[in-house]
């Protein structure tokens, strides 16, 4: 592989006894193992996300939208990354609040970056949260990936901290492959050419 790229494996939830980080640690620990990007494992409930946000203004474009300074080391982070993962959980058929939120109040991190989804939950394995996402994804102007992980009825599927799904590493440098493949076509787009906002 060339040049590694820099990747963000985001822990969507911030509910007290989550599974998101033991769901990330494996994760990150396959991207590891693919060897083509150096891992950030960010975890939204360090960071200071509030839900209200402030009023809508062309001052605020890029950098100058104003955030918390709590959030200023997630901000820096979502900006370095080439691409993202994110472990999510479904609640009530859909995505946590806290990523939600953190989206919402950078925007702009996540255009023409690829971000691949990696979700946990009962029967459905969280597919609906990752279908709302990809909405979502898709209007701030990454590139989501098709192939991703679902890990239905989690509770009983995962044993010392991996699942007991044969197949799962494989799935998972599925997803690998793909997102190093956009995180260094999108990288060489936006270094050849600026983004058309």
């Amino acid at each position: 592989m060339n040049e590694k790229h820099k990747l963000a494996v985001v822990i969507g939830s911030v509910r007290d006894g989550r599974f998101g980080p033991v769901v990330a640690r494996w994760v990150a620990e396959q991207a590891r193992e693919h060897g083509g990007f150096d891992i950030d494992v960010v975890d939204l409930a360090e960071a200071e996300i509030p839900l209200s946000l402030p009023a809508l203004s062309p001052k605020f474009a890029g950098d100058a939208y104003p955030r918390p300074e709590g959030m200023a080391s997630l901000t820096a982070r979502l900006t370095d990354a080439d691409a993202f993962i994110l472990v999510t959980p479904e609640y009530n058929h859909s995505y946590p609040a806290s990523l939600k939120a953190a989206i919402d109040w950078h925007y702009t991190q996540w255009t023409a970056k690829p971000v691949a989804f990696v979700s946990y939950g009962g029967a459905a394995g969280g597919r609906h949260a990752v279908l709302h996402l990809e909405n979502v994804l898709t209007e701030l102007h990454a590139v989501t990936i098709r192939d991703g992980l679902a890990f239905p009825n989690y509770f009983t599927a995962w044993e010392d901290g991996r699942p007991l799904d044969a197949q799962a590493p494989g799935y998972a440098k599925t997803l690998l492959d793909q997102l190093a493949w956009w995180a260094g076509a999108l990288r060489a787009a936006r270094d050849a050419v600026p983004y058309p906002a």
